[in-house]
């Protein structure tokens, strides 16, 4: 019995991979010849949702992660990260460190949910200079970052100098983007009370956005409620307006919207920031891009039941894997939502090619979708209904509290929204520094499965 003993490894903790990880272990529960491994970087699943409330100091930075070991039951789980793939030998390798050995693990099924990472468009300067908000680390450094510039412009006789230091750039009018502007603002108006010589209209939080339109995804009248909320909020949208470079000093920017044959110097202008919060884009991780797989804009290709092209038992899904909208004939947005509805239908297939069954395939239904956009106001797109306001608001409160996976998380959540709105913010700064790459060894010691 133990030579048909099936292994299944999944690559990635994020939504898409801890998903998959508890359906498979909902079929194969009493199935004893099914193993499940579980990779992923980090031992916790990130709640991406709520980091630019984290970024805001309106969340503990804790209340947002959940280690994956008290959310998986049945699987065996490995911190590390992915080195290499080899599809051919049914083998994934982790890489090793001066303090942790390198592992190889081999595989019958595979599912790949290695997400994405921020892709700043071969823009070295940003990548050196900007914030990003993607990981736990961004939205601590974020937070500390915007307190230190009201510190400095507290004190600071300069009137230049105190304008750049008070101007706060997000690149990107997404998801990401509009809901770390809106929690931004909030966080500076509220704590503005405490820096005497800060005056409101001293503090600029500019959103720019390279689409004619913020939000995409949303009905045009949803994203423009938002867009006016904004404005009213203190916000200034920048539309058709691409950033080409940032020193650390001044953003340099540039107009899409204006006629490339008019000699105009109006389409190339400036602003003077000493914070950039970059939003604008994601792009698969780079062991995806130099695997065997085969893949398009740097995602794997998968057919209709989200098996890779060629490799039969393998499956990927999330942000890595390359999935058609049938009626825009583009790829899906990169959101949890997908992800978890991409998990569900991989563990059913992978079942279905353990116990022999037809595979089904994918067909995405959106549930809506929802944005917070600053203090007591939001905008979704739900069960047909466009709502915004109080009401959008709270229903993204709900939805999103449902969604964590563990109830003492939730719990405490409840609470941090709850002491909100009782207690100003929290303006201490810790001092974290930026986190230097580890130094990657080359040479992995291999640790062979004992079957």
């Amino acid at each position: 019995m133990a030579r048909n003993k099936k292994k299944i490894v999944i690559l990635g903790g994020g939504f898409a991979g801890l998903e998959c990880t508890k359906k498979l272990e909902e079929y194969f529960k009493n199935d004893s010849y099914v193993e499940i491994v579980l990779v992923s970087e980090d031992n916790f699943l990130l709640f991406t949702p709520m980091l630019p409330q984290v970024a805001s100091g309106m969340i503990e930075t804790r209340h947002i992660v959940m280690p994956i070991r008290t959310i998986t039951k049945k699987a065996v789980f490995y911190e590390g990260r992915v080195k290499n793939i080899d599809p051919y030998g049914k083998i994934v390798n982790l890489w090793g460190s001066r303090d942790k050995r390198g592992i190889s693990i081999h595989y019958d099924f595979l599912v790949v949910a290695l997400g994405s990472e921020t892709n700043f468009f071969g823009m070295s300067d940003l990548e050196k200079n900007a914030y990003q908000m993607k990981t736990l680390n961004d939205a601590v450094l974020v937070r500390n970052r915007i307190i230190d510039m009201l510190e400095q412009a507290e004190n600071e006789t300069n009137p230049i100098l105190k304008k750049s230091l008070l101007t706060f750039v997000i690149v990107g009018g997404g998801f990401a983007g509009i809901e770390t502007a809106g929690e931004l603002v909030d966080l500076l108006l509220d704590v503005r009370k405490y820096y005497p010589n800060i005056k409101r209209e001293d503090i600029r939080v500019i959103v720019l956005e390279a689409l004619p339109n913020i939000l995409p995804g949303f009905s045009e009248s949803l994203a423009k409620f938002a867009q006016e909320k904004l404005t009213e909020h203190g916000v200034e949208i920048k539309l058709q307006t691409a950033v080409t470079s940032f020193n650390g000093d001044e953003v340099m920017i540039k107009r899409l919207d204006i006629d490339k044959d008019a000699i105009d110097d109006s389409m190339v202008s400036s602003i003077q920031s000493k914070t950039v919060i970059w939003t604008a884009g994601v792009t698969p991780v780079n062991t995806i891009k130099r695997s065997l797989f085969k893949t398009d804009k740097g995602k794997i290709i998968v057919d209709d039941t989200l098996e890779v092209v060629d490799f039969p038992g393998v499956f990927a899904i999330g942000d890595c894997a390359l999935f058609l909208d049938p009626k825009t004939q583009r790829p899906f947005a990169p959101t949890a939502q997908i992800a978890e509805a991409q998990a569900k239908i991989a563990a059913k297939n992978l079942y279905s090619l353990i116990k022999n069954q037809e595979k089904i395939k994918f067909v995405y239904e959106s549930k809506g979708q929802m944005a917070i956009i600053g203090k007591r106001t939001g905008i979704a797109s739900f069960l047909g209904m466009n709502i915004h306001g109080i009401v959008a608001w709270l229903l993204w409160r709900n939805v999103y509290l449902s969604k964590i996976p563990t109830w003492d998380k939730r719990f405490r959540v409840f609470l941090d929204w709850t002491a909100d709105i009782f207690f100003d913010r929290d303006i201490s700064r810790l001092k974290f520094m930026r986190r230097e790459p580890e130094k990657e060894y080359k040479v992995l010691d291999e640790v062979d499965d004992v079957w």
